[in-house]
């Protein structure tokens, strides 16, 4: 059944893939913006059942201010939020300042499309998963930033840990290749099962994570490093 949606992020190809992908499977995309924070107008002036609206850190200051005003300004209209995982805190946030559903950012476009359905018939859409450890995050009272990096690390394998290092430290495709000692197509493969693992899109959003939730402070002693190629 088609829907009628807004699609917004702080990334615009992000925003407008989203939006080209639900066009072909038969849903009225009434439009799609970016950034997030100045797409109120859009969603207000095209009124549609549900804005989906991608956030890289919901759980940031001023991340789901689009939310609250929607709340407000357009209560029809149903927000889902498409967020990282695990980002338990993002999932709290989200419901708390009025969305109706949250769905992992790298969920398939079916899982998005049922989301979606759910959120336009008033129901909560969230994965029992994600749902439960938001509310052991928000019980706990050792939950923050320096929890959120001992968790995070606690996911990580030894290839992996050397591969987020290796990012931080600005290290492109190529010399992570040659520092693990594998081809730039393995290096890659090994970079995007780390940004999925850590509910990130790009490396600098992961090297972001690492430093803010002090993931690397965290992590075990180096793995042995083969040196670059002279």
């Amino acid at each position: 059944m088609s829907v009628r949606v807004v699609v917004v992020d702080d990334r615009r190809l992000v925003a407008e893939a989203l939006a080209s992908a639900l066009r072909v499977r038969g849903h009225r995309v009434l439009g799609a913006g970016a950034p997030a924070g100045r797409a109120a107008d859009l969603v207000l002036g095209k009124q549609p059942e549900v804005c989906l609206l991608g956030s890289a850190a919901p759980e940031a200051p001023g991340a789901l201010d689009l939310v609250q005003r929607l709340r407000r300004e357009a209560p029809r209209v149903g927000v889902l939020v498409l967020g990282p995982v695990p980002s338990p805190r993002g999932v709290a946030v989200a419901f708390a300042t009025g969305a109706r559903g949250y769905v992992r950012h790298d969920e398939r476009i079916e899982g998005v499309e049922r989301a979606m359905a759910k959120v336009r018939a008033g129901e909560s859409a969230v994965a029992p998963g994600l749902l439960r450890e938001a509310f052991t995050e928000l019980l706990s009272p050792s939950s923050g930033p320096d929890a959120e990096g001992a968790r995070l690390a606690a996911l990580l394998t030894e290839r992996e840990t050397d591969v987020l290092l290796r990012i931080v430290e600005g290290e492109d495709t190529r010399l992570i290749a040659a520092g693990l000692g594998v081809a730039p197509s393995t290096a890659r493969t090994h970079v995007q099962r780390l940004l999925t693992k850590l509910g990130t899109a790009s490396r600098l959003e992961a090297a972001a994570l690492a430093v803010r939730t002090g993931l690397l402070n965290h992590l075990p002693t180096r793995p042995a490093r083969q040196a670059p190629p002279s």
